[in-house]
């Protein structure tokens, strides 16, 4: 019989799923500061809504340059995990640190990219000027001596995603890939140690999702930064994913996608039988309403403009 973790709830003291900094799947370790530390460290990490509790005893490190995916239903508390992280939701208890220190808004040490949602075509905004707002939204105003290395900076967050050739376009006339693209580059031009990623494939075509993927993936492995990656369907990167953090009504379960996404962890984190398929290379998961790689629609919020806790 072969050894498996446990599924934890919010009334049992988790497991703790970590990774030697510096030593995830197919990423070498990097010298410095930030390989002797976790990029995220969560301890006995809580939230709850009043009386309805997310996720409770999370014992969280995810190392410098790993791809953590976090999957489950809407509500399970996945968007709300980016928030505690951007510091804007504080833990209802347990401690949370990220690059080091603790999470804050307008941090350059977190690059974070939104949702995708269409932009408004009358928007004039050149697409430089957004990926400039990674550098420089969080202040008024930039001095003499720093517009130099600012466009220098800039150019090379665009080109690093391939989109020089309309940096220079209003942002509300470009497809929906070239718009997440430049989110992407306005993500990264702060030379982030942590890049959190709020559904980055919504919405996106299977060339486009592929492409953005690919993006994030050569930026954490040039980089050495770490990747919570917030998402409904796993395939698009389950060749990148080092980890997953699947949560479900208060359980979850920390482990490799081959540990996780299993007919038997996710029966038990549903509390129903779950059929877990794969079929060329992708997971196929059947019998679970929202669950990633489900056989039904994945997003049942995205036509009503919802967003999910």
């Amino acid at each position: 019989m072969t050894a498996h973790p446990d599924v934890r709830s919010s009334a049992q003291p988790p497991a703790v799923g970590t990774t030697a900094a510096g030593a995830t799947a197919g990423q070498p370790a990097t010298a410095g500061p930030a390989a002797d530390r976790p990029a995220v460290a969560l301890r006995g990490a809580e939230l709850s809504y009043g009386t309805r509790v997310l996720w409770s005893g999370l014992d969280l490190d995810i190392a410098p340059g790993e791809f953590l995916a976090v999957l489950g239903p809407n509500g399970s508390g996945k968007t709300s995990l980016l928030r505690v992280l951007l510091g804007q939701q504080e833990l209802s208890a347990g401690s949370v640190t990220v690059a080091g220190g603790p999470p804050g808004r307008g941090s350059r040490r977190i690059g974070y990219i939104p949702q995708q949602k269409a932009m408004s075509r009358g928007l004039t905004l050149r697409g430089r000027d957004l990926v400039g707002l990674g550098l420089d939204g969080h202040r008024w105003g930039i001095g003499l001596r720093n517009r130099r290395d600012r466009a220098r900076r800039v150019d090379q967050a665009v080109a690093a995603v391939g989109a020089t050739g309309y940096a220079d376009q209003p942002v509300g006339l470009l497809s929906g890939g070239e718009q997440q693209r430049l989110r992407v580059a306005q993500a990264l031009v702060g030379d982030p140690e942590v890049l959190l990623c709020d559904e980055p494939l919504l919405s996106l075509d299977l060339a486009h999702q592929r492409a953005v993927s690919e993006l994030i993936d050569a930026r954490r492995r040039a980089a050495n930064t770490a990747v919570l990656f917030v998402t409904h369907e796993i395939n698009p990167v389950l060749p990148l994913v080092d980890r997953v953090l699947y949560l479900v009504d208060g359980r979850f379960r920390v482990g490799t996608p081959d540990e996780v996404m299993t007919s038997e962890t996710l029966s038990e984190l549903y509390r129903t039988h779950i059929d877990v398929v794969r079929v060329r290379g992708q997971i196929v998961v059947v019998g679970a309403q929202g669950a990633a790689g489900a056989d039904q629609p994945h997003h049942p919020m995205a036509a009503t403009g919802g967003t999910e806790q």
